[in-house]
């Protein structure tokens, strides 16, 4: 993990420079306080970035997340626990790693898996789920158009059936 360290370091200042940000996402209290005094330094050397947000996933899970949320939460308003009904999906979200994020629309797998292997799960709720064969390595421009062109294809439910979605107006 020296390595991360190192890179993180190395690559801050080019980020910073062109205007990117970058958020790790995870439980970092299993690294070492370099590593954690790294992505802090880094995170607040590109805070500002407005091109583009790299998101770094380091042990990272989304049952961590959800459960990290909720410890957020009891933790600023410990009076929540005695009343449950102020727990809404809206504070839930707002207390996840990805907070800052909207949610996952398409959501594409590589290597031909078909799951979404405890990633972003309360993000993907309604992400299409999108298997390519491809290999992430040799994932290309053109499995990407095709993977794009799939999802375009597709009837957003959001949870709805086709009738009710038909029935708002929606999907004509």
């Amino acid at each position: 993990m020296g390595l991360f360290a190192t890179a993180l370091k190395k690559e801050a200042q080019a980020m910073r420079e062109n205007g990117v940000k970058l958020r790790v996402a995870g439980d970092l209290s299993a690294f070492s306080k370099d590593i954690q005094e790294s992505v802090k330094e880094s995170e607040a050397m590109t805070a500002h970035g407005e091109t583009m947000t790299l998101t770094i996933c380091a042990n990272y899970g989304g049952r961590w997340d959800i459960v990290e949320a909720f410890r957020n939460i009891l933790r600023k308003d410990p009076s929540i626990a005695q009343e449950p009904e102020r727990v809404t999906e809206a504070l839930v979200d707002a207390n996840l790693a990805f907070d800052w994020a909207p949610p996952v629309d398409l959501m594409i797998r590589t290597g031909g898996e078909q799951r979404i292997s405890n990633f972003i799960l309360w993000q993907a709720a309604y992400a299409e789920l999108y298997a390519s064969p491809r290999l992430w390595p040799d994932f290309d421009e053109n499995d990407l158009k095709e993977a794009l062109d799939w999802y375009a294809g597709r009837e957003r439910r959001f949870g709805m059936t086709g009738e009710q979605i038909k029935a708002l107006g929606h999907g004509e």
